[in-house]
Protein backbone atom coordinates (compact mmCIF):
# COMPACT_ATOMS: atom_id res chain seq x y z
CA UNK A 1 0.00 0.00 0.00
CA UNK A 2 1.02 3.83 -0.42
CA UNK A 3 1.01 5.20 3.52
CA UNK A 4 2.07 8.76 4.84
CA UNK A 5 3.96 9.11 8.20
CA UNK A 6 3.73 12.42 9.60
CA UNK A 7 6.44 12.47 12.36
CA UNK A 8 9.76 11.30 11.58
CA UNK A 9 11.12 11.13 14.81
CA UNK A 10 12.32 7.92 16.57
CA UNK A 11 9.12 6.03 16.66
CA UNK A 12 7.83 7.60 12.99
CA UNK A 13 11.22 7.10 11.30
CA UNK A 14 11.53 3.10 12.79
CA UNK A 15 7.51 2.73 12.00
CA UNK A 16 8.40 4.32 8.13
CA UNK A 17 11.48 1.71 7.65
CA UNK A 18 9.46 -1.11 8.19
CA UNK A 19 7.02 -0.35 6.07
CA UNK A 20 9.35 0.21 3.97
CA UNK A 21 11.06 -3.23 4.37
CA UNK A 22 7.32 -4.99 4.32
CA UNK A 23 6.99 -3.54 0.39
CA UNK A 24 4.80 -0.61 1.10
CA UNK A 25 5.41 2.75 -0.57
CA UNK A 26 5.94 5.63 2.20
CA UNK A 27 5.62 8.77 1.62
CA UNK A 28 7.10 10.87 4.90
CA UNK A 29 6.76 14.65 6.42
CA UNK A 30 8.52 16.51 9.12
CA UNK A 31 9.54 20.25 9.41
CA UNK A 32 13.31 18.94 10.32
CA UNK A 33 14.74 18.90 7.35
CA UNK A 34 17.46 16.11 8.76
CA UNK A 35 14.47 13.80 9.39
CA UNK A 36 13.26 13.97 5.65
CA UNK A 37 16.95 13.08 4.52
CA UNK A 38 17.38 10.62 7.02
CA UNK A 39 13.93 8.77 5.45
CA UNK A 40 15.04 9.40 2.07
CA UNK A 41 18.12 7.88 2.67
CA UNK A 42 16.30 4.67 3.28
CA UNK A 43 14.47 4.37 0.44
CA UNK A 44 11.30 6.37 1.26
CA UNK A 45 9.65 9.29 -0.55
CA UNK A 46 9.74 12.82 1.42
CA UNK A 47 7.51 16.01 1.22
CA UNK A 48 8.39 19.46 2.73
CA UNK A 49 4.88 20.65 3.43
CA UNK A 50 1.39 18.90 4.25
CA UNK A 51 0.61 20.39 0.60
CA UNK A 52 3.35 18.70 -1.06
CA UNK A 53 2.75 15.70 0.96
CA UNK A 54 -1.42 15.28 0.04
CA UNK A 55 -0.12 16.19 -3.75
CA UNK A 56 2.10 12.91 -3.70
CA UNK A 57 -0.56 10.66 -2.54
CA UNK A 58 -3.01 8.56 -4.80
CA UNK A 59 -6.58 8.50 -3.53
CA UNK A 60 -8.03 7.27 -1.41
CA UNK A 61 -5.23 8.62 0.48
CA UNK A 62 -3.88 6.71 3.96
CA UNK A 63 -1.72 9.40 6.33
CA UNK A 64 -0.32 7.49 9.51
CA UNK A 65 0.32 10.74 12.37
CA UNK A 66 3.18 10.31 14.83
CA UNK A 67 3.35 13.08 16.79
CA UNK A 68 3.31 14.62 20.08
CA UNK A 69 -0.21 13.88 21.70
CA UNK A 70 -2.40 17.70 22.46
CA UNK A 71 -2.21 20.64 20.50
CA UNK A 72 0.55 19.19 17.75
CA UNK A 73 -1.68 16.48 16.90
CA UNK A 74 -4.52 18.91 16.63
CA UNK A 75 -2.71 21.42 14.55
CA UNK A 76 -1.65 19.24 12.59
CA UNK A 77 -5.19 17.72 11.77
CA UNK A 78 -6.54 21.14 11.41
CA UNK A 79 -4.27 22.02 8.57
CA UNK A 80 -4.24 18.22 6.72
CA UNK A 81 -8.45 18.37 7.04
CA UNK A 82 -8.85 20.65 4.15
CA UNK A 83 -6.16 19.04 1.74
CA UNK A 84 -7.83 15.22 1.85
CA UNK A 85 -11.02 14.24 0.24
CA UNK A 86 -14.22 11.73 1.49
CA UNK A 87 -12.72 8.47 1.75
CA UNK A 88 -9.34 9.41 2.83
CA UNK A 89 -8.09 7.73 5.94
CA UNK A 90 -6.29 9.34 8.46
CA UNK A 91 -4.39 7.16 11.34
CA UNK A 92 -3.55 8.71 14.77
CA UNK A 93 -0.96 6.25 16.34
CA UNK A 94 -0.03 8.66 18.63
CA UNK A 95 -0.38 8.84 23.10
CA UNK A 96 -3.53 10.75 22.11
CA UNK A 97 -6.37 10.99 25.19
CA UNK A 98 -9.13 8.93 24.07
CA UNK A 99 -11.29 12.14 24.38
CA UNK A 100 -9.89 13.97 22.21
CA UNK A 101 -9.83 11.29 19.15
CA UNK A 102 -13.67 11.08 19.99
CA UNK A 103 -13.86 14.52 18.64
CA UNK A 104 -11.77 14.39 15.75
CA UNK A 105 -12.98 12.28 14.69
CA UNK A 106 -16.43 13.57 14.90
CA UNK A 107 -14.62 16.35 12.85
CA UNK A 108 -13.75 14.19 10.26
CA UNK A 109 -17.16 12.44 9.91
CA UNK A 110 -18.61 15.26 8.81
CA UNK A 111 -16.17 15.63 5.80
CA UNK A 112 -16.38 11.85 5.24
CA UNK A 113 -12.78 10.95 6.42
CA UNK A 114 -12.15 7.91 7.99
CA UNK A 115 -10.34 8.30 11.51
CA UNK A 116 -8.44 5.01 12.80
CA UNK A 117 -6.75 5.29 16.51
CA UNK A 118 -4.09 3.08 16.75
CA UNK A 119 -2.28 2.67 20.37
CA UNK A 120 1.24 1.81 19.58
CA UNK A 121 3.16 0.08 22.04
CA UNK A 122 6.80 -1.31 21.42
CA UNK A 123 9.58 2.34 21.48
CA UNK A 124 12.79 2.26 19.98
CA UNK A 125 12.54 -1.81 19.64
CA UNK A 126 9.49 -1.74 17.04
CA UNK A 127 11.83 -1.54 14.41
CA UNK A 128 13.04 -4.78 15.02
CA UNK A 129 11.29 -6.60 17.35
CA UNK A 130 8.03 -5.00 15.77
CA UNK A 131 4.91 -3.04 17.51
CA UNK A 132 1.70 -3.57 19.31
CA UNK A 133 -1.28 -2.26 17.53
CA UNK A 134 -4.82 -1.51 19.92
CA UNK A 135 -6.96 -0.06 17.00
CA UNK A 136 -10.17 1.75 17.01
CA UNK A 137 -12.41 2.50 14.13
CA UNK A 138 -14.67 1.82 11.63
CA UNK A 139 -14.13 -2.31 11.13
CA UNK A 140 -14.73 -2.39 7.41
CA UNK A 141 -11.42 0.68 7.35
CA UNK A 142 -9.73 -1.33 9.45
CA UNK A 143 -9.83 -4.30 7.76
CA UNK A 144 -9.24 -2.49 3.82
CA UNK A 145 -5.86 -1.27 6.10
CA UNK A 146 -4.89 -4.57 7.36
CA UNK A 147 -1.99 -4.72 5.25
CA UNK A 148 -0.41 -1.62 6.78
CA UNK A 149 -1.17 -3.07 10.53
CA UNK A 150 0.48 -6.68 9.74
CA UNK A 151 3.61 -4.98 8.35
CA UNK A 152 3.67 -3.27 11.46
CA UNK A 153 2.88 -5.95 14.10
CA UNK A 154 5.09 -8.62 15.16
CA UNK A 155 3.49 -11.33 13.28
CA UNK A 156 0.69 -10.31 10.71
CA UNK A 157 -1.21 -13.10 13.15
CA UNK A 158 -0.45 -11.13 16.40
CA UNK A 159 0.43 -8.35 18.31
CA UNK A 160 -2.57 -6.02 17.15
CA UNK A 161 -6.10 -6.08 16.40
CA UNK A 162 -9.15 -4.09 16.27
CA UNK A 163 -10.30 -3.97 19.41
CA UNK A 164 -13.46 -1.85 19.20
CA UNK A 165 -15.08 1.27 17.70
CA UNK A 166 -12.93 4.41 17.17
CA UNK A 167 -11.78 5.97 20.04
CA UNK A 168 -11.27 2.71 22.21
CA UNK A 169 -8.12 1.85 20.57
CA UNK A 170 -6.16 5.13 22.65
CA UNK A 171 -8.19 3.91 25.40
CA UNK A 172 -6.58 0.71 25.70
CA UNK A 173 -3.52 2.36 25.59
CA UNK A 174 -4.16 4.30 28.04
CA UNK A 175 -4.85 1.49 30.19
CA UNK A 176 -1.85 -0.22 28.97
CA UNK A 177 0.24 2.81 30.14
CA UNK A 178 -1.08 3.03 33.44
CA UNK A 179 -0.53 -0.80 33.71
CA UNK A 180 3.27 -0.23 32.75
CA UNK A 181 3.98 2.62 35.20
CA UNK A 182 2.90 -0.37 38.14
CA UNK A 183 5.27 -3.17 36.61
CA UNK A 184 7.90 -0.51 36.31
CA UNK A 185 7.53 0.69 40.21
CA UNK A 186 7.69 -2.94 41.48
CA UNK A 187 10.58 -4.00 39.58
CA UNK A 188 11.89 -0.55 40.69
CA UNK A 189 11.41 -1.09 44.34
CA UNK A 190 12.28 -5.13 44.70
CA UNK A 191 15.77 -4.30 43.33
CA UNK A 192 16.14 -1.10 45.29
CA UNK A 193 15.75 -4.21 48.55
CA UNK A 194 17.84 -5.92 47.24
CA UNK A 195 20.74 -2.95 46.43
CA UNK A 196 19.97 -2.27 50.22
CA UNK A 197 21.23 -5.52 51.09
CA UNK A 198 24.81 -4.76 51.24
CA UNK A 199 26.27 -7.75 53.15
CA UNK A 200 24.87 -10.00 50.68
CA UNK A 201 26.88 -7.85 48.24
CA UNK A 202 24.11 -9.38 45.32
CA UNK A 203 24.68 -8.84 41.38
CA UNK A 204 21.49 -6.98 40.50
CA UNK A 205 21.94 -7.90 36.80
CA UNK A 206 22.94 -11.39 37.82
CA UNK A 207 19.65 -11.43 39.90
CA UNK A 208 17.76 -10.29 36.74
CA UNK A 209 19.09 -12.70 34.38
CA UNK A 210 17.89 -15.58 36.38
CA UNK A 211 14.70 -13.92 36.62
CA UNK A 212 14.26 -14.13 33.12
CA UNK A 213 13.98 -17.34 32.48
CA UNK A 214 11.35 -19.80 34.17
CA UNK A 215 10.78 -17.29 36.75
CA UNK A 216 6.72 -16.03 37.07
CA UNK A 217 7.47 -12.40 37.17
CA UNK A 218 9.50 -12.84 34.16
CA UNK A 219 8.36 -9.79 30.93
CA UNK A 220 10.09 -7.51 28.42
CA UNK A 221 10.31 -4.73 30.94
CA UNK A 222 12.51 -7.10 33.14
CA UNK A 223 14.47 -8.18 29.85
CA UNK A 224 15.19 -4.26 29.40
CA UNK A 225 16.03 -3.70 33.45
CA UNK A 226 18.39 -6.28 32.64
CA UNK A 227 20.52 -4.67 30.61
CA UNK A 228 20.09 -1.43 31.90
CA UNK A 229 21.86 -3.27 35.05
CA UNK A 230 24.47 -4.68 32.83
CA UNK A 231 25.33 -0.97 30.80
CA UNK A 232 25.54 1.38 34.34
CA UNK A 233 25.55 -1.53 37.61
CA UNK A 234 25.03 1.21 40.03
CA UNK A 235 23.25 3.60 37.56
CA UNK A 236 25.77 6.19 38.15
CA UNK A 237 24.46 9.62 36.58
CA UNK A 238 21.47 9.08 36.42
CA UNK A 239 19.02 11.40 38.34
CA UNK A 240 16.25 10.28 40.82
CA UNK A 241 13.63 11.93 38.26
CA UNK A 242 10.70 10.20 36.19
CA UNK A 243 8.77 12.03 34.00
CA UNK A 244 5.64 10.74 33.25
CA UNK A 245 4.10 11.44 29.58
CA UNK A 246 0.26 11.77 30.77
CA UNK A 247 -1.73 8.67 30.36
CA UNK A 248 -0.79 7.16 33.99
CA UNK A 249 -2.67 10.57 34.57
CA UNK A 250 -5.29 9.59 32.43
CA UNK A 251 -5.90 6.32 33.25
CA UNK A 252 -5.94 6.95 36.65
CA UNK A 253 -8.80 9.82 36.27
CA UNK A 254 -11.02 6.69 34.43
CA UNK A 255 -10.69 4.38 37.18
CA UNK A 256 -12.03 7.32 39.93
CA UNK A 257 -14.91 8.19 37.19
CA UNK A 258 -15.73 4.57 37.29
CA UNK A 259 -15.24 4.03 40.58
CA UNK A 260 -12.69 1.03 39.89
CA UNK A 261 -9.75 1.04 42.69
CA UNK A 262 -6.75 1.07 41.43
CA UNK A 263 -4.19 1.69 44.20
CA UNK A 264 -0.89 0.14 42.79
CA UNK A 265 -1.23 2.25 39.54
CA UNK A 266 -2.13 5.71 41.09
CA UNK A 267 0.65 4.74 43.83
CA UNK A 268 2.94 4.48 40.92
CA UNK A 269 1.84 8.12 39.77
CA UNK A 270 1.88 9.41 42.78
CA UNK A 271 6.00 8.00 43.41
CA UNK A 272 6.74 9.48 39.76
CA UNK A 273 5.57 13.16 41.01
CA UNK A 274 7.42 12.73 44.36
CA UNK A 275 10.69 12.23 42.18
CA UNK A 276 10.41 15.32 41.27
CA UNK A 277 10.22 17.31 44.58
CA UNK A 278 14.16 18.19 45.30
CA UNK A 279 12.79 20.32 48.08
CA UNK A 280 9.85 18.69 49.81
CA UNK A 281 7.89 20.93 51.38
CA UNK A 282 6.14 17.75 52.40
CA UNK A 283 8.87 16.18 54.10
CA UNK A 284 9.81 19.25 55.71
CA UNK A 285 6.93 19.44 57.46
CA UNK A 286 6.63 15.83 58.74
CA UNK A 287 9.94 16.46 60.55
CA UNK A 288 8.78 19.81 61.82
CA UNK A 289 5.56 18.01 63.57
CA UNK A 290 7.42 15.16 64.86
CA UNK A 291 9.41 17.57 66.92
CA UNK A 292 6.46 19.56 67.61
CA UNK A 293 4.73 16.34 69.16
CA UNK A 294 7.85 14.58 70.62
CA UNK A 295 10.85 16.24 70.48
CA UNK A 296 12.50 14.40 67.82
CA UNK A 297 15.65 16.03 66.18
CA UNK A 298 15.46 17.60 62.90
CA UNK A 299 18.38 17.19 60.25
CA UNK A 300 19.53 20.37 59.17
CA UNK A 301 20.31 21.23 55.25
Amino acid sequence: MQIAMIGLGRMGANMAQRLLRGGHEVVGFDPAADARTALEQKGAATAASLEQLVSKLKAPRVIWLMVPAGAITDSTITSLMPLLAGGDSIIDGGNSNYRDTLRRAAAALKLKINYVDSGTSGGVWGLAEGYSLMIGGDEAVVERLRPIFETLAPAPDRGWGRVGAVGSGHFTKMVHNGIEYGLMQAYAEGFSILQHKSEFKLDLHQIAEIWRYGSVVRSWLLDLTSNALQKNPTLQGIAPYVVDSGEGRWTVAEAIELDVPAPVITLSLLERLRSRDSDSFTDKLLSAMRNQFGGHAIKKE
